[in-house]
């Protein structure tokens, strides 16, 4: 074929694209688009009037695929990975065998990381901190922790997760999104897009990020849409007189000025939509809704003046910080109030490496409390029943030194094959331990959890089946799970 008949061939094909892009659009999309038109003038004169909307957002589910046990989840993600030998998994073995080399039989050859890969023994590693026995659970938590080891019987501790990745930003980035590889829609992102709001002026998913803190970098990717429609993403408040950026009124614009203002953008996108059939147009035209709403709802949301003292004092003395671990667990509950489906608090600096005894102690002391108080708010308010609560990290750390060990110092490296996370509420048993690692705190033995049943779970028991929950990406239906994840059905009430 010649190249002016390959160009013919091609500006052919484009044009029939075309036709039959404008013709479903005009069908299906089409219709959309003048629903939603009208949807935004109905919104604009009821916002004019000063009415608030309620009523929510729905997602792509007309109804939950069975009857959910949570409605909402807050998820409290502690990056770098805590160790859970020094927290929840007592050995009393390390104790016993302090400084001797990792058992070959053990290790049983697998990976290591190029931190500690090169070391010429990896002596074991007792904890310093002191466990006990709590609640009539007799859960093991350690002294690191007192207020979660006062609600333990609320707590369901996972002793056997699992994952495939041994560096923070693969290991992160899958217990977001459910691959390794970055460019897949967040946890929160699905849940948005299955299962919608129930506030129309705040978003389905927001995130909160710890003020000030250090440690393995966080991206807007862990919270992002991926290529799921951009008003899934989730929606980032910050400490301090912008909670979301760029959001306020430049000054000398006012409140009526800026509808009309987006009134009239809002018809110059549907108008070029009108031509175009660009999807990506309404996902402008809600963002620019959302961002109108919030200027008044944030405000109120951040607001924590209504809050009584016995309140506060269940978060501890940092709630009073902005940006502090301890108001972001209380934002989270009104968030989650006021219908928001999915919070996730994201704490920083869990990756301890060396001089672990300090430094873990010093994590403890910022999110214990607050964690435990969020745990005991939501119980007192009747919301835990319906809230599910979940707080871990990426993975878990060696029970060997990653460097020099001394009596009273010591580090540990990263570890995929366990480690310990918790959930609460939601329909989850309360007071058990699931899961069970050797006697090393090695390898799993009882029960392993995978990061994808851990995710096919969590959408369990938010009424949504993962295996149907499901986009159609570059020929492909993609959903959170990927192709895996078993429902851990002995972890759920009923």
């Amino acid at each position: 074929m010649s190249h002016d008949g390959m160009l013919n061939e091609l500006a052919s094909s484009q044009r029939l694209h075309e036709l039959r892009r404008h013709f479903f659009a005009k069908s299906a999309a089409g219709l959309g688009s003048i629903a939603l038109a009208s949807m935004l003038s109905q919104q604009a004169r009821s916002e004019v009037m000063g009415q608030e909307l309620l009523k929510g957002v729905p997602g792509i589910l007309d109804q939950p695929h069975h009857t959910p046990k949570a409605k909402r989840v807050i998820y409290l993600f502690q990056s770098g990975g805590p160790s859970q030998l020094d927290l929840f998994d007592y050995k009393p073995t390390l104790k016993a065998q302090h400084g001797q080399p990792l058992p070959d039989s053990v290790r049983n050859g697998q990976r290591l990381t190029g931190m500690s890969g090169n070391q010429a023994i990896l002596p074991l590693a007792q904890s310093t901190f002191q466990f006990e026995q709590h609640g009539q659970s007799g859960a093991w938590v350690s002294d690191a922790l007192p207020y979660t080891a006062k609600i333990a019987d609320k707590l369901c501790f996972i002793k056997s997760m699992y994952t495939q990745a041994i560096n923070h930003d693969p290991a992160i980035t899958f217990l977001q999104t459910g691959s390794e590889m970055a460019g897949r829609p967040s946890i929160g992102a699905w849940m948005s897009y299955g299962l919608g709001t129930d506030n129309e002026n705040l978003p389905a998913f927001v995130v909160l990020v710890t003020k000030d803190k250090s440690g393995q970098p966080l991206y807007q990717r862990l919270w992002g849409s991926g290529f799921l429609p951009s008003r899934y993403q989730g929606v980032q408040l910050r400490a301090g007189a912008e909670p979301v950026l760029y959001l306020n009124d430049p000054d000398g614009v006012s409140r009526m000025q800026r509808r009309k203002m987006l009134d009239l953008t809002g018809d110059l996108d549907r108008y070029q939509q009108s031509s175009t059939l660009d999807p990506g147009i309404e996902e402008r035209i809600a963002q620019y809704e959302m961002a109108y709403r919030l200027q008044s709802s944030i405000p109120e949301v951040n607001n924590l003046s209504d809050e009584p003292q016995h309140v506060l004092d269940l978060y501890g003395e940092d709630v009073k910080k902005p940006g502090s671990f301890a108001a972001n667990c209380l934002l989270a509950r009104r968030l989650i109030e006021r219908g928001v489906r999915f919070v996730q608090l994201f704490h920083q600096d869990w990756d301890h490496h060396g001089g672990l005894p300090g430094a873990l102690r010093n994590e403890c002391k910022n999110t214990d409390q607050p964690s435990a108080g969020l745990v005991a708010d939501l119980a007192q308010r009747g919301l835990l029943e319906d809230t599910l609560v979940v707080w871990g990290g990426e993975f878990g750390r060696t029970n060997y030194c990653q460097g020099k060990l001394t009596a009273t110092d010591y580090g540990r490296d990263h570890h995929p094959r366990c480690f310990t996370m918790w959930l609460a509420g939601g329909g989850v048993k309360p007071g058990i331990s699931y899961g069970e690692t050797d006697e090393f705190g090695y390898n799993v033995t009882q029960n392993p959890v995978h990061v994808h049943d851990l995710h096919a779970t969590i959408l369990h028991l938010l009424g949504v089946d993962h295996e149907r929950l499901n986009y159609k990406f570059q020929g492909r239906r993609f959903r959170l799970t990927d192709v895996h994840g078993i429902v851990q059905h002995q972890l759920i009430n009923g």
